[in-house]
């Protein structure tokens, strides 16, 4: 395979690799964002006094682009407020209560033999599933391209450091993944399936070779970072290349997290919507797990079900230490939350700027194939038409540049201000 240019080979740190997924007990409350995906934000269909089950629809949109909210927990709504996501943005959210009794407002289970496309289609709508890999793209969305694609590749690379949520559950659920990914590729219409996995997860690849005689093929990928990206991903795996500003389905193909496998597979069979995933909850806990866990739930309650945080803490991370976000006060698990990460005096080391040394690693590094140094001087410069012109849009924020940077220049942060910068420049 002819691999991706640049990318960067962090150390793994999967301490929590050899952890089989624990279910702790459920959150007495739940804040459940109705904007957890790319597009538009649902609106609320219950109000402050509600009494709701756990799976019922909470939030829809009639926007294209959007995907429906349910509720994780059965009790009562307490609260309809603005709340902090993840990313640091804010949306609409909707606080419930739990009643201790989890019951549950289920859809009615299809055969996926018999249910026609479109049948199918719907119910991956109607139970809100998104990217689970990070992005959250509405899932219906991506299974629906306006382009025939003959490749459905199943996305299991998981190249961040710590984070172990896909290798789990590859381990503990490959059978429902690939369940999950014998319903798209019908939905698709493709004949090929390719699981891709990198070479740092032997057992994973054995397992899943195992169950996938007849369902689709395993391609052992060599370990490199951001490999996960499906940009980056399909031509390691297809040798395609996606042009600039397109997607995967220019190139014939789709990605499709081994997370959002699973959940297709559970909307279809069980009739049960988005409403819990694995996160890796990890770094300076007592006890490192990954856990199954409710849509909304606190990211205080998880580092409690790990017996709490040790030494100093410096930073708490959504995500992984290379495209994360540090989180400032206690937010809640979303659709596309795969980590939290403790970080210590350790692992945050204050380093203050110094001046580019034009070096070049930056540019080594970049997978888009980028010039980072140059456009931090345009970001700062405040020359965002110029920015377009360097292709800024096609950063994909993987950190690359600034892991590898000398002078420790927040590459990401000043080109995410670019990226905004662009924004208001359409407006």
């Amino acid at each position: 395979m002819p691999g991706f240019r640049g990318g960067v080979h962090p150390r793994g740190l999967k301490l929590t690799g050899y952890k089989k997924i624990e279910v702790p007990p459920l959150p007495p409350r739940v804040v459940v964002p109705l904007r957890q995906h790319l597009g538009a934000p649902c609106n609320p269909l219950v109000e402050k006094g509600a009494q709701v089950k756990t799976g019922q629809k909470i939030g829809d949109s009639p926007a294209a682009v959007s995907a429906p909210v349910h509720a994780s927990l059965s009790g009562t709504v307490v609260e309809l407020s603005q709340q902090r996501l993840p990313t640091g943005d804010k949306a609409l959210s909707v606080v419930i209560e739990s009643d201790g009794k989890d019951e549950w407002e289920r859809m009615p289970p299809l055969d996926p033999e018999r249910a026609s496309r479109e049948e199918l289609l719907q119910r991956v709508r109607e139970a809100g599933i998104v990217g689970m890999g990070g992005a959250g793209f509405p899932t219906h969305v991506k299974l629906n391209p306006p382009k025939k694609v003959d490749t459905l590749v199943v996305n299991g690379v998981e190249c961040e450091p710590y984070i172990t949520a896909d290798h789990r559950l590859m381990l503990e659920e490959g059978e429902k993944i690939l369940e999950g990914a014998k319903i798209m590729a019908k939905i698709l219409g493709v004949e090929r399936v390719l699981i891709a996995i990198e070479d740092n997860k032997p057992d994973a690849i054995e397992h899943m070779e195992k169950l996938s005689e007849g369902v689709g093929k395993v391609v052992r990928l060599r370990t490199k970072y951001p490999q996960g990206d499906e940009r980056h991903l399909l031509r390691a795996v297809l040798g395609r290349e996606v042009p600039v500003g397109g997607l995967p389905l220019d190139v014939g193909a789709v990605v499709q997290n081994v997370g959002t496998c699973k959940a297709v597979r559970d909307a279809v069979l069980l009739g049960e919507p988005l409403v819990e995933r694995v996160v890796t909850v990890t770094g300076e806990v007592a006890e490192p797990k990954n856990l199954r866990v409710r849509v909304g739930t606190p990211f205080s309650y998880l580092l409690q079900q790990c017996g709490g945080t040790v030494g100093g803490v410096k930073k708490v991370v959504a995500g992984g230490p290379m495209m994360g976000f540090a989180v400032y006060e206690d937010v809640p698990v979303v659709k596309t939350t795969g980590c939290v990460l403790v970080m210590g005096e350790r692992q945050v080391v204050e380093e203050e700027e110094g001046p580019c040394i034009r070096c070049g690693r930056c540019v080594e590094a970049c997978p888009m194939g980028l010039m980072p140094t140059h456009l931090v001087r345009l970001v700062r410069a405040k020359d965002f038409e110029a920015c377009q012109q360097y292709n800024l849009l096609s950063c994909d924020e993987c950190g690359c540049c600034a892991y590898v940077c000398p002078s420790k220049i927040p590459i990401v942060h000043v080109i995410r201000e670019g990226k905004k910068g662009i924004r208001r420049l359409k407006k």
